[in-house]
């Protein structure tokens, strides 16, 4: 089945390990977006411009070429999206331009930059995927959801598909958020189930499924099963993830928030601080990852479980940083 086709898997091509080449197209199609591509007013410099990387994406460009663009913000936009360019050039591939964003020496890209990269990395991971579910939970690594606590109910939602969404809610969801007095908009967003799920495929970029996210859910095994695959598909490392309603080990060695909060929460809480109520409520989901090969841990941690969290904020915004799964694992070295 196909799906995510505004990822852009068609722009690029797999290496000999399966990562994703940068290829001519797919810097073209950052080259036609609106904050860069030239109008009827455009001056002669920016027509030169574009005209240059449409027909070479790779050339090299000289800075008085930017320079010499009349409308500064089209030059400041030229500036980052060259910037982001070359760095996308000097990796030779997506996942690795990826990875090196979060370096010693990262860069600074516009963050729907990165959303985008991950989207079309999971993408790729997710090739012969079968399961809708693993999908949707793959969405939080690259779209912002917002939380819902209701009766009987953890309800995600894409945070932009409900911002759009008109006054007259409609669907399971939308009368969920009136009953739970959700402010200025009610929401018209069906919730996947075993029975519904095979519509993702035909509404696979709609973003416009809710997920019930309580621990007797498929939606949080899902989840780990998309932290598995980003994992191994980045590391080459095998590893368990499994969903878990608490945290009880005397020997707790080690934890990744996948999102801010969950990080200062599990902090605390690793510390022995006191954290409220509050912030517990705030908690989502909890994991324990397990490594199948305890040689690729490092030795002072080796054969215990690294614990996960995922956390809303105080906005009930979930925000999700895969990255943190790539940066913060006890890897042994080499």
């Amino acid at each position: 089945m196909d799906f995510w086709k505004s990822a852009g898997i068609h722009l690029v091509e797999r290496d000999e390990n399966g990562w994703l080449r940068v290829t001519e197209d797919y810097l073209r199609a950052y080259f036609t977006r609106p904050e860069v591509h030239p109008v009827e007013e455009s001056c002669p410099a920016e027509h030169a411009l574009f005209e240059k990387l449409m027909k070479q994406p790779f050339a090299e460009i000289p800075e008085g070429d930017v320079k010499a663009i009349k409308d500064r913000d089209t030059a400041d936009n030229y500036t980052i999206l060259l910037r982001f360019r070359d760095h996308l050039i000097k990796h030779k591939t997506v996942e690795s331009a990826y990875a090196a964003l979060f370096g010693s020496q990262p860069i600074s890209i516009p963050p729907v930059f990165i959303d985008q990269m991950v989207h079309l990395i999971l993408r790729n991971i997710f090739e012969e995927v079968v399961d809708p579910m693993r999908l949707r939970a793959a969405e939080f690594f690259f779209r912002k959801q917002i939380v819902t606590h209701g009766d009987e109910q953890l309800m995600l939602a894409d945070d932009e598909v409900v911002e759009m969404q008109s006054q007259n809610g409609l669907g399971g969801l939308g009368q969920l958020l009136a009953e739970v007095g959700t402010p200025t908009r009610e929401i018209a967003l069906d919730i996947m189930t075993d029975e519904n799920k095979d519509q993702y495929w035909e509404r696979s970029e709609q973003f416009d499924m809710a997920v019930d996210f309580r621990f007797t859910q498929p939606a949080p095994d899902a989840l780990g099963r998309v932290i598995e695959a980003w994992i191994d598909h980045f590391l080459k490392v095998k590893i368990r993830v499994q969903a878990m309603k608490s945290i009880r080990d005397q020997a707790w060695s080690w934890h990744i928030g996948c999102d801010q909060e969950s990080t200062r929460i599990l902090n605390a809480l690793y510390q022995g601080e006191e954290v409220e109520d509050g912030d517990l409520f705030n908690i989502l989901a909890l994991y324990k990852m397990e490594f199948l090969d305890d040689a690729d841990m490092m030795d002072n941690v080796r054969g215990k479980p690294v614990y996960l969290g995922v956390a809303m904020d105080s906005s009930r915004h979930l925000v999700f940083k895969p990255q943190n799964l790539l940066t913060n694992l006890p890897l042994r070295r080499g």
